[in-house]
């Protein structure tokens, strides 16, 4: 692989990474609900999930999945009623300002396994790595010292993209004043899940 090549697939995956997604999403509504230390543990969760993808689709699953209707469908319906869930969660969470008090009141390594179900629960993201990978893979060079490059490439930006994500949504918090502010920006979180899962629920098999 080529240094130019792998340039053309780092700015392949920094715009995959900056598109909002339910990863995106749930990275600000737990920054704004549960501060940095809870907006880490969720990153890192995505992360998880984002490299079972990667390991997915290096061992050929990816493949299967991307060819496979039924399995297909099975996921997205999944992933979609576990956004609604999210939705519903998010949208009847109470205002609260106090991000340090609220930190606690949900436990790291549960917004850690929410994070790794919202991307593991994501189809297209896996068919979308399935059909991306094989476009930067060089046939007559290795092919696991590529996957690992294209896999370690693509967990880094999503981290560092993520962490942009709850940077903006920390600062968003400190413009809220009263807790009526904070509802109304749970129950707008709660609906661009929502949203998000209709877009899921509607995806198609490229």
């Amino acid at each position: 692989m080529t240094l130019d090549w792998w340039l053309t697939y780092l700015l392949t995956t920094l715009i995959l990474s900056l598109s909002p997604g339910s990863g995106a999403i749930n990275t600000m509504s737990t920054a704004i609900s549960h501060g940095y230390r809870g907006a880490a543990a969720s990153i890192a969760g995505l992360q998880v999930g984002l490299s079972l993808h990667i390991v997915l689709v290096g061992v050929g699953l990816g493949a299967l999945l991307a060819q496979s209707l039924l399995a297909f469908e099975l996921l997205k319906w999944l992933g979609a009623a576990y956004l609604v869930w999210l939705g519903i969660q998010q949208w009847r969470a109470a205002g609260a300002l106090d991000l340090q008090t609220l930190a606690g009141t949900m436990p790291r390594r549960r917004l850690f396994r929410r994070a790794v179900l919202v991307n593991l629960t994501n189809p297209k993201s896996i068919v979308f790595l399935a059909a991306l990978f094989p476009q930067f893979i060089a046939p007559n060079q290795p092919q696991a010292e590529q996957y690992v490059i294209l896999g370690v490439t693509t967990v880094v930006v999503d981290i560092f993209v993520m962490i942009g994500y709850a940077t903006l949504a920390t600062r968003i918090a400190r413009w809220l004043k009263t807790p009526r502010q904070m509802q109304l920006l749970n129950r707008v979180f709660g609906s661009l899940f929502i949203l998000v899962a209709g877009l899921l629920a509607t995806a198609r098999k490229a």
